[in-house]
């Protein structure tokens, strides 16, 4: 049951908000239109920019992104045979929350322009406690809608291509403060198919990759994932289904704050 408190806790930071896109009605169009511009640029290699440049536009564009000011998700997580409803609340640039109910615990994975929050009553942690530094840097961006490639330059991010085999991109995102981030993504759609970072098990570092598919259009032209698989180093497993999407909900700032302990404010 460790194994299964501490995939919850990191779940999200690795795969929750991700904003990224596939094969839906509306991306088979968008499929369709990329075929056409394949072989023209085939005769060249595409950088490592032009990528992520097709697969912004791929997933909405910026100008869909910036009509983005909230998201508010219910999902439901399965992990070996237990689902565990969960609510995920973004407000961009401020705040990014997720709260799970697994078997009658309330766990909350939070994080702020300035620094990150939990709440794990499963693992002995039923008050509110500060995230590490290592913690909030892996899971920080998420408070940006658009994901860690939009904007990366100008939050100081580096941009690598590693590969073009098999009809799959490959680049790397290293953040400021050295994340790595392993982006594959489709040629034929150019969204992106699955992200692999760091990440740890029982005090091991493993290989976390997370898979993105089932993405839907919003109303404002915007792709969301509606399924995500999440695999740690083979040693755990999840899977995250999106159960319903508001875009622009209010939300009160004050949620991504860190309550006091409960016994303090006795």
């Amino acid at each position: 049951m460790k194994n299964v408190v501490r995939g919850m806790m990191v779940y999200s930071v690795l795969a929750g908000a991700l904003t990224l896109s596939a094969q839906t009605p509306s991306a088979q169009a968008a499929s369709t239109q990329s075929a056409q511009t394949t072989s023209a640029e085939s005769a060249r290699a595409l950088t490592a920019d032009e990528i992520v440049g097709k697969y912004l536009a791929a997933i909405g564009g910026k100008e869909a992104i910036s009509q983005v000011k909230s998201i508010t998700m219910e999902t439901s997580v399965q992990v070996m045979g237990n689902e565990a409803p969960s609510t995920t609340v973004i407000l961009e640039g401020v705040g990014y929350r997720t709260d799970t109910d697994l078997n009658g615990a309330k766990m909350v994975q939070c994080y702020n322009d300035k620094g990150g929050w939990t709440v794990n009553p499963m693992a002995g942690a039923p008050d509110p406690a500060p995230m590490t530094d290592d913690e909030y840097n892996l899971g920080k961006d998420q408070i940006r809608i658009g994901g860690a490639l939009l904007d990366y330059a100008a939050r100081g991010g580096k941009l690598e291509l590693l590969g073009n085999d098999a009809g799959t991109y490959t680049v790397k995102l290293t953040s400021k403060e050295n994340v790595e981030s392993v982006y594959a993504i489709d040629a034929s759609t150019n969204l992106v198919k699955s992200v692999t970072r760091k990440g740890k098990m029982q005090g091991q570092d493993v290989q976390v990759t997370t898979s993105l598919s089932d993405y839907r259009k919003t109303d404002v032209g915007y792709l969301i994932p509606y399924a995500v698989n999440v695999d740690f180093g083979g040693q755990f497993s999840l899977s995250v289904a999106v159960k319903k999407v508001e875009l622009n909900k209010p939300v009160d700032p004050a949620i991504f704050a860190m309550p006091k302990a409960a016994s303090s404010s006795r």
